[in-house]
């Protein structure tokens, strides 16, 4: 599995050093690279450490580093020409404005020095590389660009956080008006509940003016950055028509599978009889990876795993002391507030019965191929202006709590990385506000513990779930400390697990500060499932749980089948294959592509029977929990349905795999399957498409099995990484990350653990320096 080196090979690289000297370090710093492209980096002191960390980020993805600096500071139309102005304009209008240093003390006590020791170390790469300019990866020649030197205010940039729900409150308002609070409640599974006209959906402003582009804006910078070379005037007008149906798309996407699985089980649950934990993140499969493994060594660290290339630190990962994971936890901190402007001047709103100015700023967007654009950003006390509503004399500001100090997602696990015990963790995870997370953390003592993070504003009198009047009668009442929010230590069950599911209790007494839409609780459920097998568990359990396709749905929905015939011979050879099916989503399964096939249509008939055409365009898709509560009633009308939906399903397998239903394996090119294609894939010649596009690969599962490969045919989200501890021996630890450490082609790092990610597999992440050398591919000492 481990796919270790030949000896002879292995040796040669023990004795590859390679010196180098970087301006910037204090004192040299070795870093062993192993076989899987992890740096393991050894400092003899804190600045040398975080320094060399954005040293070998950049060296590892330079590209990747490049757009995030240009999304941070609002210069990508610099870059992409015109297209992207709405986007810089929106980056500007949502950066953080506030105090530098305090911002940066949030995240750690030593957190200026941390981030400016990190951001010198991306900066010295780049001057090195500058120097010889035709080694910069292949992409700054495609766009015919260098790339520019990283600030502190780049690493605290919001412009990527996964805080998307002022969307969701925009069309809440706008189905209030077309079909009512209650028909919205039958529609979205908001959850938990107490009563049954929860949560409050009363719409207090002009239901008519919400169907305009308000969020425009915000949504522009949000959005993932496309390479389409330099657009002609006819291309731009036909982009336009076509531009806010793919936003929605990937913002539903983005919203329905950006989530993840993780576990801790206590030591009594255990083949070794310590804790052991479990986490695989579900973003978006790309190339690069979202994520980048490193360790970290040097005085008073020692800790290892993955964060991302952009941040000091670790995200995920353990150190001497325990092992830690996360996942989403929804936590509302973005309200849509509606003010009324004054007719004689539009730059003044209504507050508590007088006229307010507005805050104003200018800056200038530089244009490639184009004049400078002058923005001029707009912001009430709440926050920043996203629409003006001339003719209505209305105005429209978000309020999102991530502009406060200490925001930046993920910074604040710098305090997690030093944690020794559950009450430190715990205490690291209060500086923790973004994005809303599950933390788990498991440790040698025998500690297991949960606790849920983020960001919650306490409403009083309103649940933040429509747009609000912005006049003063709708104000945060601060935010919930974070050891408030749900939590649990050493359960008696010997467990807990968390797949983005609802975990909090009806009664939860701070219920507005909680998000009130979860992840289907499916994937939640396996996972419990296997866990309370009896069994006690072993890494090999646990890499079998992080590949698991059994379809919980499925082994609903099939059994519907058992009394029911079809008159239509091809339907009636397909529901054989499911009668003696053991629902898992397995690659070579006909009856798995058989049964997504079906479950795909059933979804879009009972989504078509119970949701207004009207609706239809601000409400994409039901919850599954509403799909399956519907086919779960027995009616003729059902039974007819669920056929009708079966010869669908075999008309559209036929005509995608052919006549012969044993070729119907799910896993296939034609049917489901991961092709990873570069950014700029379009903008290359073939063999270099070659060399930068990755798969067609086989895949099984779908959105909600615990190995998430989305619903789309082509495997869109889930798990790129993944990190398995077992803490009795932190060098048992197991991990991945595809398709590789390297964003550069050129580099054997760039896609070499795709294989073994296709495969569910891992390599193995060694701790101690003896096992690490065993692996080191080469040696480098960085001196002053």
């Amino acid at each position: 599995m481990h796919r270790l080196l030949p000896l002879v090979l292995l040796f040669c690289s023990l004795f590859s050093a390679v010196a180098q000297s970087i301006p910037g370090l204090q004192q040299p710093v070795e870093i062993i690279r192993d076989r899987w492209g992890v740096n393991h980096i050894y400092a003899k002191n804190e600045h040398d450490l975080f320094f060399a960390q954005g040293y070998s980020a950049a060296q590892d993805r330079l590209f990747q580093l490049e757009i995030w600096r240009r999304q941070a500071t609002g210069t990508v139309a610099e870059l992409l020409g015109p297209q992207e102005v709405k986007r810089d304009m929106g980056t500007r209008l949502f950066r953080f404005r506030g105090d530098l240093n305090k911002e940066l003390l949030h995240y750690h006590p030593h957190g200026p020095q941390i981030v400016r020791a990190f951001v010198d170390g991306v900066n010295a790469y780049i001057t090195q590389i500058l120097k010889t300019p035709e080694k910069l990866p292949f992409e700054f020649r495609v766009l015919n660009t260098k790339p520019g030197l990283w600030t502190p205010e780049v690493v605290i940039s919001r412009h990527q956080g996964l805080a998307y729900n002022v969307r969701d409150e925009l069309n809440y308002g706008r189905l209030v008006k077309l079909i009512g609070a209650d028909k919205l409640r039958e529609l979205q599974w908001f959850h938990p509940v107490s009563k049954p006209n929860e949560p409050d959906l009363t719409l207090r402003v002009n239901g008519d003016e919400l169907f305009q582009p308000i969020l425009d804006l915000y949504e522009a910078f949000r959005l993932p950055l496309k390479f389409q070379g330099r657009p002609t005037k006819a291309d731009e007008d036909e982009a336009q028509l076509d531009r806010q149906q793919n936003n929605d798309e990937w913002f539903d996407t983005e919203k329905q599978y950006v989530g993840s699985n993780n576990w801790i089980i206590s030591g009594n649950k255990s083949a070794s009889g310590y804790p052991m934990l479990a986490n695989d993140p579900h973003r978006a499969q790309s190339t690069p990876s979202l994520r980048y493994w490193v360790h970290l060594n040097g005085p008073g660290w020692n800790v290892i795993g993955a964060g991302e290339p952009t941040l000091p630190g670790i995200s995920i990962g353990h150190n001497d002391h325990g092992a830690w994971g996360l996942t989403i936890f929804e936590t509302d901190n973005e309200d849509l507030y509606v003010y009324e402007t004054n007719p004689a001047n539009s730059n003044q709103y209504r507050y508590k019965g007088n006229w307010v100015s507005m805050k104003t700023l200018t800056e200038t967007i530089p244009v490639k191929g184009g004049q400078p654009v002058q923005a001029t950003l707009k912001y009430t006390r709440h926050g920043p202006v996203v629409f003006e509503d001339k003719q209505h004399h209305k105005a429209y500001a978000i309020r999102a709590g991530w502009l406060d100090t200490g925001c930046s997602p993920y910074l604040a696990s710098l305090r997690m990385n030093q944690a020794r015990n559950w009450t430190e963790f715990r205490q690291a995870c209060s500086y923790s506000r973004i994005p809303g997370e599950n933390m788990i953390w498991a440790d040698k003592t025998g500690t297991i513990g949960w606790q849920a993070v983020g960001l919650a504003p306490i409403r009083k009198n309103f649940t933040g779930l429509v747009p609000v009047p912005g006049d003063g009668r709708y104000e945060w009442s601060g935010y919930l400390p974070i050891q408030q929010l749900p939590n649990k230590l050493n359960p008696s069950e010997g467990y807990v697990a968390t797949a983005n599911n609802n975990l909090t209790p009806a009664n939860f007494p701070h219920r507005d500060a909680v998000g009130w839409t979860w992840s289907s609780p499916n994937r939640a459920h396996r996972i419990e499932e296997v866990l309370n097998d009896g069994k006690r568990k072993s890494m090999v359990d646990f890499m079998a749980l992080q590949a698991d396709y059994l379809s919980i749905p499925a082994r609903t929905l099939v059994p519907l089948l058992k009394n029911l015939a079809s008159p239509d011979n091809r339907t009636e050879q397909a529901l054989g294959y499911l009668r003696k099916w053991d629902y898992k989503l397995e690659t070579n399964s006909v009856a798995a592509a058989i049964y997504v096939a079906w479950e795909g249509e059933l979804k879009k008939a009972v989504y078509q029977q119970k949701v207004p055409k009207n609706a239809q365009p601000y409400f994409k898709s039901l919850p599954s929990k509403r799909v399956f509560d519907e086919l779960l009633i027995p009616t003729v009308s059902r039974d007819s349905l669920l056929l009708s939906c079966m010869d669908r399903a075999v008309t559209q397998l036929t005509d995608r795999l052919g006549n012969d239903m044993d070729d119907w394996l799910y896993g296939q090119r034609k049917n489901k399957h991961i092709t990873i294609t570069h950014p700029l894939s379009d903008l290359v010649d073939k063999a270099m498409q070659k060399k930068i596009n990755l798969g067609p690969v086989a895949r099984g599962g779908y959105g909600e099995t615990v190995n998430a490969t989305a619903n789309d045919l082509n495997q869109t989200h889930g798990a790129s990484f993944r990190i398995l501890i077992d803490t009795e021996d932190w060098d048992k630890t197991l991990g991945v990350n595809s398709p590789g450490q390297s964003g550069n082609p050129d580099s054997p790092h760039y896609s070499d653990l795709f294989p073994i990610w296709a495969e569910n597999n891992y390599f193995p992440v060694f701790f101690t320096k003896d096992k690490v050398k065993t692996v080191a591919e080469q040696t480098t000492i960085l001196k002053p």
